[in-house]
């Protein structure tokens, strides 16, 4: 007799697909209890998946430049994308809705898509990274110091919660694979079906290195035991298990770099502006509701303490009653359901045990979570839970609301008094994730905000103005930090190419400038320049060196230079057109050129005027006058190339100018980087 068995789940190791040695445990899905797989990593030898990481992947990443790994991750996000609705099918037996699926899953694509252009924005298209500026540390200019970022050399190893299995793996990987780093994904196994599925059509997409990405379904088993120095672990979950990880003998033993997002009891606070009948009322209102329903409340920022002004709680509760009333519950494959059940029976069971704890210190004062009211599925195989509102009288003096955290759409109302009630409320989570204010009043938002911001990694401010453009309590963007301190795990994630340094290593090279410039492939204050009779304007990509210089003739500033520019721009202040004014500045022994006017003029001196491969000046960086410049004085610019950073697939590139600009006593009038862009080749210009 032949029976239809669920899949088993298998893994990606040392580049080939292999199952555990036992069956496991069996995977269902959250709407029906169906068996939907099975998953089990027995048997795996994860010392030598780290390995295969470390030592195949890791250098084939290497070898590539940031923009090259920029360019790799936006061809995934596209490949990915088109394979989208494969993704969304599977992802009902998780129990999301099709909008809690695309918070997930082309949320998750959306993350590589924008750190593939933010990498090819931001950074240099180049191997290392220069943090900050160079470091004199000799008088006569032969010892300098800069700090520069290299990728680590071992392997990444994410750890992930159930809750967005996509979403989870690729804010992750996005700033890993560009910092030049392999990883080894462990998601939950709860969800781990659809992490596979996303993993098996990362790899079929070959655009990876071999080595660049290994998956792990199932127990970690002793994969943290072989955890090295140049490695990283991240963790996405409880903060019990975090501290647990955090404090495995490897990590402690080799200064494992170890990143924690956990739970956290985010708050949301309504002003005290903010009344019944006032647009932000509402808004918090509708904000709340979202919080809770959205991917039924198994979110690391739902809002789970709702701090609102003693006088409003009853408006409030009553307007968060009604939206219950009216929400439709049941299947996430029912277009016209709103919330879908919770990731597993487990979980149901382990929310409503959180809510008795919960109602010891606070009333439920809407929802059942014993009777759910289903539009469509089967109450009692399926893990359905209605949403639930609790209320707080005394938060002050209650422990466990600021303590318990019921993963699933559960939230308690909280009353305050006054604006100080409210942030010491606030602060009882022991630092969270995200936090909300919703206010239309400037000295509340101020107060508000400056209070509370040293608990989280990041504050929403809600008012009618950004309603219709806000991305709301609840959504990590790829360009802002998602991470808390305390109890939310003390990390942080994403925040641009924040996240990518958080793989790269930060070290202090000294010596001498020109070394220092070959090693970190720009030119440096104080390294020798090359000068030749050809004009850099007039070499292309291809033949231009960082260190080509060109020191120009000199141009003497008159008067009457002076009054044209501000006859012919408006700028009239007072120093440049008032000798005695200008005496009685501080700054100044009388009247003074402008310094756009230096600037303009420092152009003419080093422009080449002819068609050539230099295509644009697209602006100037860390601008500076550093002396004041006088009729008579004779300015004269040296101008080295300081930067080169080809553009893939275009056919020029992006040159930086050291420019500075001298007086007639070779003093610094002026200081600044010009940016142009260049062709790659001769002829390209035409």
């Amino acid at each position: 007799m032949v029976t239809d068995r669920p899949r088993r789940l298998e893994s990606y190791v040392a580049g080939v697909w292999v199952r555990g040695d036992k069956d496991g445990v069996t995977l269902c899905d959250a709407a029906t209890g169906a068996p939907v797989a099975l998953v089990d990593s027995t048997g795996i030898d994860f010392a030598a998946a780290l390995a295969y990481g470390r030592e195949k992947g890791g250098p084939a990443l290497r070898r590539m430049s940031l923009h090259e790994r920029a360019m790799m991750l936006k061809m995934l996000a596209q490949a990915l994308m088109e394979r989208k609705e494969e993704f969304y099918a599977l992802s009902t037996a998780t129990g999301a809705t099709r909008p809690d699926s695309w918070i997930d899953i082309e949320g998750g694509i959306g993350t590589l898509f924008s750190y593939a252009s933010k990498a090819r924005r931001e950074l240099p298209n180049s191997r290392v990274l220069l943090d900050g500026d160079v470091e004199p540390l000799s008088r006569d200019g032969t010892f300098s110091a800069q700090h520069m970022l290299t990728p680590l050399q071992g392997i990444a190893v994410h750890i992930n919660a159930f809750n967005f299995p996509c979403w989870g793996m690729l804010e992750k990987l996005a700033p890993t694979l560009i910092a030049g780093m392999p990883a080894i994904i462990k998601p939950a196994s709860q969800t781990a079906y659809l992490a596979e599925l996303l993993v098996r059509r990362i790899i079929e997409t070959g655009l990876l290195p071999q080595g660049a990405l290994q998956l792990v379904c199932g127990s970690a088993g002793d994969l943290l035991d072989h955890a090295g120095d140049q490695d990283v672990v991240t963790f996405t979950g409880s903060s019990a298990t975090g501290r647990m990880l955090k404090a495995h003998p490897a990590i402690l033993k080799n200064s494992v770099r170890f990143t924690m997002e956990a739970d956290s009891l985010n708050a949301a606070v309504l002003g005290l502006d903010a009344a019944p009948g006032t647009e932000e009322f509402d808004l918090f209102a509708r904000e709340v509701f979202r919080e809770m329903t959205s991917k039924a409340g198994q979110k690391c920022t739902a809002i789970r303490r709702v701090i609102v002004p003693r006088a409003h709680c009853d408006a409030l509760v009553a307007a968060l009653g009604e939206r219950f009333a009216r929400l439709p519950l049941g299947a996430p494959a029912d277009e016209n359901v709103r919330m879908g059940p919770l990731a597993s029976l487990g979980q149901r069971e382990e929310v409503r045990a959180r809510i008795r704890d919960l109602a010891a210190e606070a009333e439920i004062v809407a929802g059942d979570p014993t009777r759910p009211q289903l539009v469509s599925g089967d109450a009692e195989a399926g893990a359905f839970l209605s949403p639930v509102l609790l209320y707080c009288d005394r938060p002050s003096a209650a422990r466990a609301v600021h303590d318990i955290e019921a993963f699933g759409p559960v939230s308690t109302v909280m009353p305050y008094e006054t604006t100080d009630d409210a942030i010491e409320l606030v602060r009882r989570g022991k630092g969270s994730l995200v936090t909300s204010v919703f206010t239309n009043d400037p000295d509340t938002a101020q107060e508000l905000v400056i209070g509370m911001a040293p608990f989280h990694g990041r504050v929403l401010i809600g008012n009618r103005l950004s309603a219709k453009s806000s991305t709301g309590h609840g959504s990590p963007l790829p360009g802002l930090v998602h991470g808390g301190p305390g109890r939310a795990g003390g990390g942080e994630e994403l925040g641009g190419m924040r996240g990518v340094k958080h793989y790269m290593q930060r070290t202090a090279v000294q010596g001498p400038p020109g070394l220092i410039s070959a090693v970190m492939g720009r030119w440096i204050k104080g390294a020798p320049g090359r000068h030749e009779s050809e004009h850099p304007f007039r070499k292309s990509l291809a033949e231009l060196r960082t260190g080509d210089q060109l020191v120009t003739g000199t141009r003497v500033v008159t008067l009457e230079d002076i009054e044209h520019f501000a006859d012919f721009t408006g700028d009239t202040f007072y120093a440049h057109m008032d000798e005695e004014a200008a005496r009685a500045n501080p700054f100044f022994d009388g009247r003074v050129a402008h310094g756009y006017l230096v600037v303009s003029l420092a152009a003419g001196l080093f422009v080449d005027p002819a068609p050539g491969p230099v295509l644009a000046n697209y602006g100037v960086d860390g601008l500076r006058f550093l002396a004041p410049v006088y009729p008579g004085d004779a300015l004269q610019v040296r101008l080295t190339c300081k930067e080169i950073s080809p553009r893939m697939n275009t056919e020029y590139g992006e040159v930086r100018w050291d420019c500075c600009v001298t007086n007639q006593t070779g003093a610094t009038v002026a200081q600044y980087d010009v940016l142009t862009m260049v062709a790659k080749a001769r002829g390209e210009e035409k």
